[in-house]
């Protein structure tokens, strides 16, 4: 798509939430390296962009020319609505892997886990997708926002990341909070344990029911709220963890989540530090982390940003959000890989497991206009 048709407002990153939104253009600086972002926060400038899954990687910031804030969640502009950069025609490319070899590493997995201190690991499985005519990454975003609940949608560009992601644009649909920090005040909303939807409201009704009562969704949920209560206890003067988690839905999943409140020691710590220090939470790495992280190194191809982070900063405050429900849209606009995880405890059911990432991925699927 002609990047001179698209409108003036076009941005090159955005983050779509009910109560408020931030849409950016044009680069005044980028990082690759998430202490010289720190550094441009504590000198005066925004931040925008992304955190890599692995913490090794190089993240993707930019210091963006103009920022565009909103009350409420964004409303897509009328060219990605019903004006010529409506259409998208895409097509299923691979399934990386195929639904019985996810089924083979989630087993291997619990066997794993039976043997070793791996208690929790996220394992995740991919589509690539093709576009023809080439696709504008804003067009998706739209769709998202428009598809979503609670119209959640962000793009991200990560290019500074280096040179294998010039013009590529990570698009999503997050419903997770990683981190959220106003003044002295920082919040979480983590997700684990989840359920697919059914059309039928009884049916729906029944399913969030039981997921409320999963053992097996209780206890992989546990592990992530320890987690932040274990990295946010040392550096707030007062922290509010609920004992049970509650019940939360998008479109397409019910989720088990935990709204975490607390009060920071230390005002001046910024938001990207917090994100820093609380990723990657057990909602899609694991626990022990370093034994996750390597598992799922050897399992799956490189996660890139998926299941990374991505957000704002300004000041000390700033919002970031867990990368999931997303894809990664090269920068020509041809084609796109989309992930969807599951965690996986040792009561886990292999096949279950396949299911739920398949109910995750109608997320960025209906927006392309595909199905698995």
């Amino acid at each position: 798509m002609c990047a001179s048709s698209r409108p003036a407002s076009a941005p090159d990153f955005l983050l779509s939430r009910a109560h408020g939104s931030i849409r950016t253009q044009g680069v005044k600086e980028q990082f690759n390296n998430i202490d010289d972002a720190i550094a441009a926060l504590r000198r005066g400038e925004m931040v925008v962009g992304a955190l890599a899954f692995r913490r090794d990687h190089a993240c993707a910031f930019t210091v963006p020319q103009s920022i565009i804030r909103e009350d409420g969640p964004l409303e897509p502009h009328g060219y990605y609505r019903q004006g010529p950069g409506a259409q998208l025609h895409a097509s299923l490319d691979a399934l990386v892997p195929d639904e019985a070899e996810h089924a083979h590493r989630v087993a291997a997995a619990i066997e794993t886990m039976r043997n070793t201190v791996l208690r929790k690991v996220v394992l995740a499985r991919a589509v690539d997708v093709r576009f023809d005519p080439p696709v504008d990454p804003r067009l998706i975003a739209a769709r998202l926002i428009d598809l979503s609940l609670h119209r959640d949608g962000f793009i991200v560009d990560l290019s500074p990341a280096g040179e294998d992601f010039v013009g590529n644009m990570l698009v999503g649909s997050s419903p997770e909070v990683l981190i959220k920090k106003q003044g002295s005040t920082v919040s979480a909303y983590p997700l684990a344990g989840s359920a697919p939807r059914a059309v039928d409201p009884i049916e729906d009704k029944k399913r969030g029911e039981a997921l409320l009562r999963s053992a097996k969704d209780l206890d992989e949920h546990r592990f992530v709220v320890e987690h932040l209560r274990r990295k946010l206890s040392p550096l707030c003067s007062h922290l509010d963890i609920p004992d049970t988690p509650e019940l939360t839905c998008t479109n397409e999943m019910w989720h088990l989540a935990t709204p975490v409140l607390g009060t920071l020691k230390d005002a001046q710590m910024t938001a990207l530090e917090l994100a820093r220090i609380v990723h990657p939470t057990p909602a899609i790495c694991g626990t022990p982390t370093d034994d996750a992280e390597e598992l799922i190194s050897f399992a799956e191809a490189d996660r890139r940003f998926y299941a990374g982070a991505v957000g704002w900063a300004e000041g000390v405050d700033g919002e970031f959000m867990v990368a999931i429900r997303c894809a990664e849209v090269s920068g020509d606009g041809t084609h796109a890989r989309a992930w969807a995880g599951g965690g996986i405890v040792e009561a886990s059911d292999a096949q279950a497991e396949v299911a739920e990432t398949s109910a995750k991925l109608r997320t960025i699927m209906k927006a392309l206009g595909l199905r698995l």
